[in-house]
């Protein structure tokens, strides 16, 4: 094992054109968790390239020529004696043991218990980050972003072969029972759904056990692969769920229902920001630190958001409602309350906003 760590350590990086994300990594210890294809080992590697060629190893936990117990009989010796400053585990698994480096990063999908870790989640592009892969930024940059989504390694596969690239992707991230809740998930996306529901529709066409299907669902949720959107002041009441990326629409369903993914964009904007929302009846999402709700009408106009408004007023009122916004494809104004202000805001523009 020591030859592979002396391998490891001696091979250059390789690391092309690098778009900066929102997150930045200092030097600290930290735990990274995100979905496969989120840009973990990139944004790693691009921390790497900044440090002393001889001060890191840097370790993908799935290289087959591991022997996990030969690796934790080494690799402490190793790091000591050749004075490694940062390791980095990608891939993480539980089973290699930490060490006691002055830097220790790993990465995985699912989040580990180790306290002295500094754990920060990475998703994949939001709509200003994907921004950074456009050539240009004008009209079309929304519409790739509804092609590509944000996986950043979309932007190098060709357009015939995108929907088995991303197949491949969750085949192999993914169990087969995962797997198969996500393609329902994905059916259902921006709608109530429970676990119950998704076993009562699966189990007429699969052999399936309800206990193995509840953990596989909750493993889905852990990974973020599917988030769960709670109801305003009803923890148990049924959640509606949303994808980790758009592109999983079109890749695992031939399902069409634009205002469904719309809305789905949304969520992830506001998940990737760190502002906590909710649902409501006729509500697509509460935000309740700002007091705001905010509605997904992509092609909305004066009349139908009026009509909205009047069908949504009791909860403006109970909830004492300061700011309504309309997130729509292109319409841009504003309306007259005498609750909230209302505006109607373009999705890139609302994007990319404060």
């Amino acid at each position: 094992m020591e030859i592979l760590l002396e391998d490891l350590y001696k091979t250059d990086i390789n690391l092309e054109k690098f778009h900066f994300r929102k997150l930045f990594l200092e030097d600290l210890s930290y735990q990274i968790n995100g979905i496969s294809q989120s840009g973990k080992t990139k944004l790693v590697k691009n921390y790497l390239l900044g440090l002393k060629k001889s001060s890191y190893i840097y370790i993908d936990c799935r290289d087959l020529r591991i022997d996990v117990e030969e690796l934790n009989k080494t690799l402490s010796i190793f790091c000591n004696k050749y004075k490694i400053n940062t390791l980095v585990l990608d891939n993480y698994i539980e089973d290699i043991q930490i060490i006691n480096v002055p830097q220790l990063i790993i990465c995985s999908e699912l989040h580990h218990k180790i306290d002295f870790l500094t754990s920060v989640k990475l998703y994949p592009l939001d709509y200003e980050e994907f921004l950074a892969y456009e050539h240009k930024y004008d009209s079309t940059a929304l519409n790739h972003f509804f092609k590509l989504g944000g996986f950043p390694s979309m932007h190098k596969i060709s357009n015939d072969e995108r929907v088995v690239y991303i197949q491949k992707i969750l085949r192999h991230a993914l169990s087969a029972m995962e797997l198969d809740i996500l393609i329902f998930c994905t059916k259902m996306m921006a709608q109530k759904i429970s676990p119950y529901s998704v076993y009562e529709r699966l189990r007429h066409t699969k052999k399936i056990s309800k206990d193995k299907l509840y953990k596989s669902f909750e493993s889905l949720s852990e990974k973020g692969y599917i988030h769960q959107l709670q109801k305003v002041n009803h923890p148990k009441a049924i959640r509606k769920i949303y994808l980790c990326d758009i592109s999983l629409k079109s890749a695992l369903t031939i399902d069409k229902n634009f205002s469904k993914l719309f809305e789905n964009m949304i969520y992830l904007e506001l998940l990737k920001s760190n502002r906590e929302c909710f649902y409501d009846d006729g509500i697509d999402f509460y935000l309740p630190q700002s007091d705001e709700v905010i509605l997904g009408m992509p092609f909305a106009d004066e009349r139908t958001l009026f009509k909205k408004m009047e069908a949504i007023e009791a909860f403006l009122f109970t909830y004492q409602i300061k700011k309504v916004t309309a997130i729509t494809m292109s319409t841009e104004g504003s309306m007259s309350h005498p609750l909230s202000r209302v505006e109607m805001i373009p999705f890139d523009i609302w994007a990319i906003g404060d």
